[in-house]
């Protein structure tokens, strides 16, 4: 794996006698993280991402685009047999996507749109002034994670809207001891038909874009069960980007 490579200079620096004692706190954890991936201030100059990633379906490779945007604004554009399908798109007010059936674009429902606003506001990383947003977050101890020790941290976000209910938002996520990025991430599934398993992102190949560093490959699934890995080919930041794609056609 990439990552203790790519930060093995920076953490001869950065490691001392709490990272690897009993002693080590949420916030240093959080802290040596954002250090190592280029700073709380370098990452507040991003007003924009463009990722360009390869999904590979039943041996064939299908190109997709995600932009999202400081604002709120997001888009993910897949290229499929001569046609570009667009998903989670969210033009600051509007959540559309395309249905794959009908291939039509379809608006998501008031309670969809609103959960999903919350999770734009995270942008472009989580932690990045988590105490100021009000999230809560715990150090939960250690686990291994496909060999690497982590340390597993709970994180408490602003409560979502199921089926008219509020429900707590909680994630877990997993820092290697080491390098103190993210090797996973945990989420329970809370509506729809896979409701109340727990989903799993699984972060790996981590490299250098313009001073900031990403994780090239992410894996989605279930916990201890199938994924789908999506490997990243290009990272652009505050690219040029084409304002029509997000608007709801027809709008």
């Amino acid at each position: 794996m990439k990552t203790r490579n790519i930060f093995a200079a920076l953490l001869l620096t950065l490691f001392s006698t709490a990272a690897f004692g009993q002693d080590i706190t949420v916030d240093e954890i959080i802290s040596n993280y954002l250090e190592n991936i280029g700073g709380v201030d370098n990452w507040k100059k991003v007003k924009s991402i463009k990722m360009s990633a390869k999904l590979n379906q039943q041996g064939m490779e299908i190109p997709i685009e995600i932009v999202a945007m400081s604002d709120g604004r997001t888009y993910t554009k897949i290229s499929f047999q001569g046609m570009n399908i667009m998903q989670g798109v969210f033009d600051g007010e509007t959540l559309w996507a395309t249905n794959f059936q009908s291939m039509q674009a379809e608006k998501s429902d008031a309670e969809t749109t609103g959960n999903f606003k919350l999770e734009m506001n995270d942008f472009p990383v989580a932690w990045i002034d988590y105490n100021a947003k009000v999230y809560t977050a715990e150090l939960m101890g250690t686990e291994t994670i496909d060999g690497s020790e982590t340390y597993k941290v709970k994180l408490i976000k602003e409560p979502q809207m199921i089926a008219g209910k509020e429900v707590e938002s909680v994630s877990y996520y997993y820092f290697d001891t080491e390098a103190f990025v993210p090797l996973a991430e945990d989420q329970e599934v809370k509506s729809g038909p896979q409701a109340g398993i727990v989903a799993r992102t699984s972060y790996s190949d981590y490299d250098e874009v313009d001073g900031l560093y990403f994780a090239f490959s992410i894996s989605e699934g279930v916990k201890d069960g199938p994924s789908q890995a999506i490997t990243f080919t290009a990272i652009e930041l505050n690219p040029t980007v084409v304002e029509s794609l997000f608007a709801y056609p027809g709008k």
